[in-house]
């Protein structure tokens, strides 16, 4: 069910760029979420529709870019760099921004240069991007290995930084009526979206994040350096719905995404956002939430990862 409830993101302050105009924040919007789980436990579920703002500068990417961007137009950087996998949507969307700004980038990938290219990989070189292939190892020492000219704006994967989490924290600025909620809910990869929320929240509101990545024992302390100190102890971060690890996925995961689809219209990835809500109807049934509690999950948007999955897993991808 499709419950529109919008501010006037006109009155939001974006910068002047020629991106901002594909921008559909008219499109955004609150789906209110009326599943059993969450009636059974007292508990009010709203969605952040933030995957509608854009097809490849998705849910939280933008926010995250954009003032990555405008530091590199006030600064005159000739060059963007920056870094992520064969299916990331930061480097499609940086591919993305980039282009539609004129600027040269370079996404610095994960891994040994591939025979054939994924999708993904394809799109961003076509929009420009030149692709440059680090091993793991390399990779895991990026900042040592990566040293482009002077000129060069580097973009930590992700988007990760102040810089990344400033941008995150106006994500709120689109949710009416924003002091109901008590819990906020999102997936967290390197730590920035859930760190600008929190530090967007307000005294009585938990930020929950869902941790993809398998043992990543540091996104604690990575989220909480991007946190004001007053608001680090409004997060939580939960580490047990990694589904395997990065980029890992089980049948009951691809099933439970199928069946949200097709129930409510609601497409999700599986490396992020089908983690994430799959954990939030999990803590509902165990009890994890306070009953008459409002919860928001925002969706963050990007479905390249689904680009990996075998055809016809997915009935809408």
């Amino acid at each position: 069910m499709r419950y529109i409830l919008l501010l006037n993101w006109n009155a939001i302050n974006f910068d002047v760029m020629d991106i901002q105009n594909e921008l559909r924040f008219d499109e955004v919007f609150i789906q209110k979420h009326d599943d059993e789980i969450f009636k059974d436990a007292l508990l009010q579920l709203n969605i952040l529709r933030l995957d509608k703002l854009h097809p490849i500068v998705s849910g939280n990417k933008w926010f995250k870019l954009k003032y990555y961007l405008q530091e590199a137009k006030e600064n005159n950087h000739s060059l963007i760099a920056t870094f992520g996998g064969a299916f990331s949507n930061h480097i499609l969307a940086t591919a993305y921004a980039c282009n539609k700004q004129n600027i040269k980038c370079i996404g610095y990938i994960r891994g040994e240069k591939p025979k054939q290219f994924s999708q993904t990989l394809l799109d961003a070189h076509a929009l420009n991007m030149q692709l440059e292939f680090l091993s793991r190892s390399d990779y895991a020492k990026k900042k040592t290995v990566v040293n482009p000219n002077n000129s060069a704006l580097v973009i930590p994967e992700g988007g990760y930084g102040e810089t990344g989490a400033k941008g995150a924290a106006e994500i709120l600025q689109l949710v009416p009526n924003i002091s109901i909620y008590n819990y906020i809910v999102c997936a967290a990869g390197t730590g920035t979206m859930l760190a600008g929320i929190a530090n967007a929240t307000i005294s009585h509101q938990q930020c929950i994040g869902l941790s993809v990545v398998k043992n990543n024992i540091s996104l604690q302390n990575e989220t909480l350096s991007l946190v004001k100190n007053e608001a680090k102890n409004r997060i939580t971060i939960l580490h047990e719905y990694h589904f395997g690890g990065y980029a890992k996925h089980t049948k009951p995961l691809i099933d439970f995404m199928n069946r949200i689809f097709a129930t409510y219209n609601l497409p999700l990835d599986f490396v992020y956002t089908a983690k994430a809500l799959y954990a939030l109807y999990h803590l509902a049934e165990n009890k994890y939430f306070q009953p008459e509690s409002n919860i928001l999950f925002i969706h963050s948007g990007g479905l390249q990862g689904n680009r990996s999955l075998p055809k016809e897993s997915l009935q809408y991808f």
